[in-house]
């Protein structure tokens, strides 16, 4: 089930969150908050809010705007040789981890896992006719409780 991006939009401004905007129909949304809070405790509020307000949750992982522009900035792939054509993705971690689980780079297919920093894992690919089998790499690799966004919609978020 997808949520609606006006359903979302309302539920965290009905949990007081200010300034709330959401980015390109996949579930992003840049907002403010009154008052200082840990990633954490955003996360953990952000769902309440849609449990409340929509009668379902989903899976939430926070980053700070600046938090973003300063990936964009160090940006991650440049130390790499990605093959013609591949697509550059990060996938946020939940909770961030302090190494690797598996040796990097993971190569399997068209797929690479580059690095890992923290929350986030630095992803290329060569799309395939089978769909986003790198999908099933990232979640071998690190679990379920991630999500994934190409690099262009990090640059997007990070400009909200």
């Amino acid at each position: 089930m997808n949520c609606q991006m006006p359903v979302l939009k309302h539920c965290l401004e009905d949990a007081g969150f200010t300034d709330v905007k959401t980015l390109l129909s996949s579930g992003n949304v840049a907002f403010s908050t009154p008052r200082a809070a840990s990633v954490s405790a955003l996360q953990k509020r952000v769902e309440k809010a849609m449990q409340r307000g929509a009668g379902y949750g989903f899976l939430t992982i926070v980053r700070p705007t600046t938090h973003l522009q300063q990936l964009l900035a160090a940006d991650p792939f440049a130390g790499f040789k990605l093959r013609a054509g591949a697509k550059r993705v990060v996938t946020f971690l939940r909770e961030p981890l302090a190494a690797s689980p598996v040796e990097l780079p993971l190569t399997h297919g068209e797929a690479c896992i580059l690095g890992l920093d923290g929350g986030e894992v630095f992803c290329s690919y060569v799309p395939e006719a089978k769909g986003p089998v790198f999908m099933h790499l990232l979640e071998k690799t690190f679990g379920k409780t991630i999500t994934t966004r190409t690099w262009e919609t990090v640059t997007k978020c990070a400009a909200a």
